[in-house]
């Protein structure tokens, strides 16, 4: 099997959802509650991988994770943003 990987990261939100995570003041149990509630089967173990970028993200679990983190996907991608801005 291929391993998907951005420069050597397995996904590119790892620090900025560690950060709004606690910034609401969510465990990784929690969250990993909260997605459930999206019908996304995730764990505490698997929120730990991604925080932790060993786990890829996919894109409905991105949404989920903006939706119950009440931040907008531009907020979580910011770092993306930084680093690669938009050519003209």
């Amino acid at each position: 099997m291929k391993k998907i990987e951005f420069n050597e990261n397995k996904n590119i939100i790892s620090k900025r959802l560690r950060y709004f995570r606690k910034e609401l003041g969510l465990t990784q149990t929690e969250l990993a509650a909260r997605m459930q509630t999206y019908d996304i089967n995730i764990d505490q173990q698997m929120i730990s991988r991604i925080e932790n970028n060993r786990r890829i993200v996919t894109d409905y679990e991105l949404a989920c994770l903006c939706q119950v983190l009440r931040i907008n996907e531009n907020d979580m991608l910011r770092d993306f943003h930084l680093q690669f801005p938009n050519e003209p």
